[in-house]
């Protein structure tokens, strides 16, 4: 395992690399973080303790399963006003859409029962997710032929780049609900991207819209060195 003051020292990197190229102090738990994944991408695998393989080949590889499900943030969680919120979709496609609130929880829900995977080494078995599937409306904008990548924005900022494909599968869900409550503030509330076949950070939260485009974007953590498609099966965690 890497010691501490090894960690603390590229964190202290981190935060002056980010403060001054971003203008924003990230707080200590989005350093160790990335101080984390920085290692791990210099160092390699090998200098971090490896999760057992899962004999039932349901957890990917050098994922630890946890009982939990922590709250990872890069920016302070939005206070979101229910009454101004919207979602859009707009971009590369025929029709833009923008929903209110009411409008959008009297669409055609459903639910679904997946596994969360964060790039960190934690999973989450038997995550269950109420909301409305994606692609309901991603086919209601109709992309055109040439929209290949959709970004997604939020109320904080973040963003994150998805293949269309990847957001046209059946699993991937605007989730307003986890495990039977209302999405709580720390966790996406009111309203998250789920994307339960890649890694965590590409199920962004506090979705304010997405953009439908042409060529693939890097978001935030991509930006960062993060893999643009992060498929945990693969263990797609950097470029």
């Amino acid at each position: 395992m890497i010691p501490d003051s090894s960690l603390a020292a590229v964190c202290c990197v981190v935060q002056l690399r980010l403060t001054c190229v971003k203008c924003h102090p990230y707080d200590a738990e989005t350093l160790y973080v990335i101080g984390l994944m920085m290692l791990r991408k210099l160092l390699g695998k090998a200098a971090f303790k490896q999760a057992p393989a899962d004999p039932s080949g349901r957890v990917p590889p050098g994922q630890y399963v946890t009982e939990k499900m922590p709250v990872m943030t890069a920016n302070d969680t939005p206070m979101i006003d229910l009454a101004t919120w919207r979602l859009r979709i707009f971009g590369e496609v025929e029709t833009a859409l923008e929903f209110t609130w009411d409008e959008f929880m009297a669409l055609a829900q459903t639910g679904q029962t997946s596994d969360f995977h964060c790039v960190t080494q934690w999973s989450k078995l038997d995550v269950a997710w109420e909301g409305v599937p994606v692609r309901l409306l991603l086919e209601q904008a109709q992309p055109r032929a040439q929209a290949k990548y959709v970004t997604a924005h939020c109320y904080d900022g973040y963003t994150t780049n998805v293949s269309l494909a990847d957001l046209l599968r059946d699993d991937a869900l605007f989730a307003h609900t986890l495990d039977g409550s209302t999405l709580s503030p720390d966790h996406g509330g009111p309203m998250r991207l789920v994307v339960p076949h890649l890694y965590g950070w590409k199920s962004a939260k506090w979705v304010e819209s997405l953009e439908l485009v042409t060529k693939n974007k890097p978001g935030f953590w991509e930006e960062l060195g993060y893999h643009d498609r992060g498929d945990p099966w693969k263990e797609e965690r950097f470029r």
